[in-house]
C-alpha cells in the first residue's frame, strides 16, 4: 500500500497539470477566434473602397453593392445547383451581389458601434466618476436620471426620433447614445465610489489636490480596466441594436447596405432564396458572440482576481 501512494500522487498532480493546459488553451483560443473575426470585419470597413481615403478608386468587394442586375436575380450561392462564381454568396431580389453588401454593410455597422460607445462611454464616465466622488446632492441627481434613460424603451425612441429627423446614420447613432451612457454611469458610479474611500486619495486631499484633479488622476486611471471591459461587451450589441433598428425600417436606408436591412429584404423569401438573410444574420452573430468573449477575456487578464485561477 505504502509503495502506491507515489503513483498516485503523480497521477493525480499529472492530470491536474493537464486540465491547466487545457483550460489555457481554451483561453487563449477565447481571444485568437473572436479577434480574428474583428480583424476581417475592421479590413471590410477599411478596405470595402478607398475612395473616402483620397486614395485609387480600389475595392476588396468584388461587385458595386449597390449595382442592380435584373438577370442574376435570386442566384444562389457558388457552392449551390445553379449559382454563378462571380457571386459566391450569391444575389438579392434585384441582382445585387451579397457579397459586396456584407463588405460594404461592415463599414455602417462598425462605423455605427464605435460612434454611439465612444459618445455613451465618454458621457456616462464622466458622470459617473462625479456621482461616485462627489456624492450628495450632485449623485441623487445622477442616479434618478440614470433611473429614468435606463427605464425608457430604446426601440420607441429610435421610432420618436425616425418620425421627427428621418431614418439614418446620425438618427442610429443618436437614437443609441442618448440613451446608452446610463449604463456606463451606474457601472463607473460604483467603481468610483469604491475608489474614493482609498488611502491614496484621502492623501491625495491632504496634499490639497483638487477634486477635479483627484478625479482625473487618481480615480479615472483605476476604472481603465472596467471601461474597457464594458466597451467591448458593448461593440457586439451596438450592432445588434443598430441591425435590429434597421431591420424594421428605422435605421439604415436604402440603398446604403447594412446587415439589419440586408436581412429584412429577405425575410419574405426564406422558403426560395435563403441566402439573402442567412449570410447577413450569420455575420452579425458572429460579431455579437465574438464580442462578449473577447470582452471575457479581457476581463480575465484585467482583473488581478481572475488572473491567477
Amino acid at each position: 500500500m505504502l509503495s502506491t501512494m507515489p503513483t498516485i500522487k503523480a497521477k493525480k498532480k499529472k492530470q491536474y497539470h493537464g486540465i491547466t493546459k487545457t483550460t489555457k488553451v481554451f483561453r487563449n483560443l477565447m481571444f485568437i477566434i473572436p479577434a480574428a473575426i474583428f480583424l476581417v470585419m475592421i479590413i471590410f470597413a477599411v478596405f470595402a473602397d478607398l475612395g473616402w481615403m483620397g486614395l485609387p478608386d480600389v475595392s476588396i468587394a468584388p461587385h458595386n453593392p449597390n449595382a442592380q442586375v435584373m438577370k442574376d436575380r435570386y442566384l444562389p450561392p457558388t457552392f449551390m445547383e445553379g449559382g454563378k462564381s462571380e457571386y459566391l454568396l450569391g444575389t438579392d431580389k434585384f441582382g445585387r451581389d451579397i457579397l459586396s453588401r456584407i463588405i460594404y454593410g461592415a463599414r455602417v455597422s462598425l462605423s455605427v458601434s464605435l460612434l454611439a460607445i465612444f459618445i455613451t462611454a465618454g458621457i456616462g464616465t464622466g458622470l459617473g466618476i462625479l456621482a461616485g466622488y462627489v456624492g450628495g446632492r450632485w449623485d441623487a441627481i445622477i442616479m434618478r436620471i440614470v433611473d429614468m434613460a435606463l427605464s425608457f424603451p430604446g426601440l420607441l425612441l429610435a421610432m420618436l426620433l425616425a418620425v421627427a429627423i428621418g431614418p439614418g446614420f446620425w438618427t442610429v447613432v443618436f437614437a443609441l447614445s442618448v440613451l446608452g451612457w446610463a449604463g456606463y454611469a451606474r457601472m463607473i458610479r460604483g467603481e468610483s465610489l469604491r475608489i474614493s474611500q482609498s488611502d491614496f486619495v484621502a492623501q491625495a486631499r491632504v496634499v490639497g489636490a483638487t477634486p477635479w484633479r483627484i478625479m482625473t488622476k487618481h480615480i479615472f486611471p483605476n476604472i481603465i480596466n472596467t471601461l474597457v471591459v464594458i466597451m467591448t461587451l458593448q461593440v457586439g450589441m451596438m450592432i445588434l441594436a443598430e441591425a435590429a433598428f434597421s431591420y424594421i425600417g428605422i435605421g439604415i436606408t436604402a440603398p446604403q447596405a447594412s446587415w439589419g436591412s440586408m436581412v429584412a429584404d429577405g425575410r419574405g423569401y426564406l422558403d426560395t432564396a435563403w441566402w439573402i438573410s442567412a449570410f447577413p444574420g450569420i455575420c452579425i452573430g458572429l460579431v455579437v458572440l465574438s464580442g462578449n468573449f473577447l470582452g471575457d477575456w479581457i476581463r480575465d487578464r484585467l482583473d488581478p482576481r481572475l488572473r491567477t485561477l
